[in-house]
């Protein structure tokens, strides 16, 4: 049976969820093991504590795959004190290695948010806080008679995408100049000589995180031994990636019907909330975790609610009666989460088993 190694599965993540797209403060990746490991299984969990720890040896599993870092911040120590570190040593001690899917998740349109709008039934989904910063423009130049094999090397790469248009490039004429020195080897031109060549210039756009492999395709694909080329980084907003979502249900429904709806597809136990508003609700905000961070833009979307998790006793002030705030609680937003990392591990690999993890993690109960 063919074997799979770690680094392709973090790969295949990271695809999807480019670690680039993690908030600053966050500890995305690979926690601990070695990227070289042949894997045997996964656990996909919103947590890894020592109980996913366990499941994961009792299922010969190496890898656990959470949604939560477990060491989130610096670790000066490691000798069993807490229980990050009680599960940090069971993992190194049994070889399984950790990764952790974090904001980088949070932050594409097809993550976290995704998965919550899914299950109360959200229609025609868009970013509620688009991330900016995440575009570069990449412009080179070309001999005319390689400029359309350079672009197509390009486009394949990743560049190119412009929301729902792909291929998207600009290109002008001019004339390139250069004098190849004495060890030079120039596709054209002769050295000592002062060149002058009918040049392409080519522009595509590509988001940051496939730099590296556009820059590579543009070498690869360019005839000349030296390649000029501009990288600039673009403030543009970009729909496809960032914080929270907004969603249209495809029926509009009482306040109290639609708390009681998302209370059974949330399967929570309890729903903290502002005052109603006595309007219907069609136009839904939402964020996975502590998402009050976005209420003013709810506010500012139009939304008739805002569901997420965390909110604090001062902070539902700041509704001031133009939204109905549903606090649905941190892991009651995002427990289907390991539904995306089953989905996409067991979709790519067929060679060993993927479990989602049936221990719950929640370290919050509520006496009813």
């Amino acid at each position: 049976m063919e074997t799979v190694q770690l680094f392709e599965i973090i790969e295949t993540i990271e695809a999807f969820a480019p670690i680039s797209f993690q908030e600053n403060y966050d500890n995305s990746g690979l926690i601990c093991g070695d990227s070289n490991w042949k894997i045997t299984g996964v656990i996909c969990s919103l947590d890894c504590t020592e109980a996913i720890v366990e499941e994961a040896i009792s299922k010969n599993c190496n890898l656990i795959v959470a949604h939560h870092p477990i060491v989130f911040t610096g670790l000066k120590k490691i000798n069993g004190k807490n229980y990050v570190e009680k599960t940090i040593i069971k993992a190194i001690k049994h070889d399984i290695a950790i990764y952790a899917v974090h904001t980088n998740l949070d932050n594409v349109l097809n993550g976290v948010n995704h998965k919550i709008a899914e299950k109360i039934g959200l229609k025609n989904l868009q970013v509620l806080l688009p991330k900016a910063n995440t575009l570069k423009k990449l412009v080179s130049f070309a001999p005319e008679s390689h400029a359309e094999t350079i672009k197509k090397a390009l486009f394949e790469a990743g560049a190119g995408q412009i929301g729902n248009y792909k291929d998207c490039s600009f290109s002008s004429n001019g004339i390139g100049t250069y004098m190849a020195l004495e060890n030079a080897q120039p596709f054209l031109g002769t050295i000592g000589q002062l060149h002058e060549e009918k040049e392409v210039r080519i522009e595509v756009v590509l988001p940051d995180f496939l730099k590296q492999n556009v820059i590579s395709a543009l070498l690869k694909a360019h005839p000349y031994e030296t390649v000029a080329y501009d990288l600039f980084a673009l403030e543009n907003q970009v729909n496809d990636y960032g914080s929270g979502l907004i969603g249209i249900l495809e029926e509009e429904m009482d306040e109290w019907q639609f708390l009681k709806h998302i209370k059974t597809c949330l399967k929570t136990d309890l729903i903290r909330h502002t005052a109603l508003l006595n309007k219907k609700i069609k136009k839904v905000a939402l964020c996975g975790g502590s998402g009050s961070f976005l209420l003013k833009n709810a506010i500012a979307s139009k939304s008739d609610v805002y569901i997420t998790g965390d909110f604090k006793y001062h902070e539902f002030f700041d509704a001031d009666s133009k939204i109905l705030i549903a606090d649905v609680g941190h892991a009651e937003s995002e427990q289907f989460t390991p539904e995306i990392f089953y989905d996409l591990i067991r979709k790519k690999f067929a060679t060993f088993a993927v479990h989602l993890s049936n221990i719950r993690t929640n370290p919050i109960y509520y006496f009813n």
